[in-house]
């Protein structure tokens, strides 16, 4: 018997129209006393951002009214802070608000920014500044991550469920848990070198085979494609091995040592400037012969177009035959 006999059915044990599994919406009856402590986040933005901001900042404080958050905009030190208050009844809404504002700070639209506030939507800033050193390298994989007119970041869009925006050293990443880990893994691997198609390939065949139902619950590694790296051996350049000698390269001659093999640096100032002055002379006279014969060259006639004579065509032996007759006829 035991404690059987104390279990009573409870009037949501057999109903067939419930989900337990479903997460019920925070309403603000269900905290009426509010949050206790007040707790506050800023983040900094850069100057670019600050006639948008100014802009569109009215529109956020009314967007986190509803949820009883302060927020504040603090042009002096290029700062966006926002608080908690006493009527604040969701207590997460603090950190959606925070995330609020990284995306306005990393250039994404408030538009779309504002839809973090809802609930089941998230976001991830993915920073790839310190991944490649190589500052040409890193503009190249960010250009391959982005695509020929964006294709490949929407096709990455599509496949994820969420909204990417790439923007400077980072990456934002807008949309459900599950969509934002996996753009966040293919961010870093186009980074590391290694070409988003590969992944957009992988994610569209997971894609078709989670809606297969035979499918879904089966281990899909047999069918996702295996990419194996191909480094291509470079040609290196032979070196060329030098003599080897005890002796030390002789050293480079200082302006002074040229200055005495040439008898300069023993000349007066007075000798030194009339030399500069002949030399500046010859060069002005080599100078001016080149002028002169440059403006001669527009008095020169053109030459005349000589006019091609056509070979004559040699005769055949009939001709030759036909000439030889007639003389004949007419010496006769």
């Amino acid at each position: 018997m035991g404690k059987s006999k104390y279990r009573k059915d409870k009037p949501w044990d057999n109903d067939p129209t419930l989900d337990k599994w479903q997460i019920q919406e925070f309403k603000p009856e269900d905290n009426p006393s509010g949050v206790l402590e007040e707790s506050s986040f800023a983040t900094l933005f850069p100057q670019y951002r600050e006639k948008y901001l100014q802009e569109i900042w009215p529109l956020v404080q009314n967007a986190l009214k509803k949820y009883s958050v302060e927020a504040e905009l603090d042009l002096a030190e290029g700062s966006m802070t926002v608080r908690t208050t006493k009527k604040t009844w969701d207590p997460y809404s603090i950190m959606k608000a925070r995330d609020l504002i990284k995306l306005l700070a990393r250039s994404v639209p408030f538009q779309q920014a504002v839809k973090v506030m809802q609930d089941g939507v998230f976001c991830d800033i993915v920073k790839i500044g310190g991944v490649v050193r190589n500052k040409e390298r890193f503009v190249k994989r960010r250009a391959r991550l982005i695509g020929p007119n964006g294709t490949t970041l929407k096709a990455l869009e599509v496949l994820t469920e969420c909204y990417i925006l790439v923007q400077g050293n980072t990456v934002s990443i807008m949309g459900p848990i599950k969509g934002i880990k996996t753009a966040r893994k293919v961010v870093l691997d186009t980074m590391e070198n290694m070409h988003p198609v590969y992944n957009i390939k992988e994610l569209m065949i997971k894609k078709e085979l989670a809606n297969n139902p035979e499918l879904a619950n089966e281990n899909w590694s047999r069918f996702l494609p295996n990419f194996k790296k191909r480094n291509v051996k470079r040609k290196k350049a032979k070196k060329t091995q030098k003599e080897y000698t005890p002796f030390p390269p002789e050293p480079t001659p200082r302006k002074e040592d040229l200055l005495m093999e040439s008898g300069e640096y023993f000349l007066s100032k007075k000798e030194k400037a009339a030399k500069k002055a002949k030399e500046q002379a010859q060069e002005q006279l080599v100078k001016k012969r080149d002028r002169e014969q440059e403006r001669q060259k527009a008095f020169e006639p053109p030459p005349e177009p000589q006019k091609k004579h056509k070979p004559a065509p040699e005769p055949s032996i009939d001709e030759l035959k036909e000439k030889f007759l007639k003389r004949k006829h007419t010496n006769s």
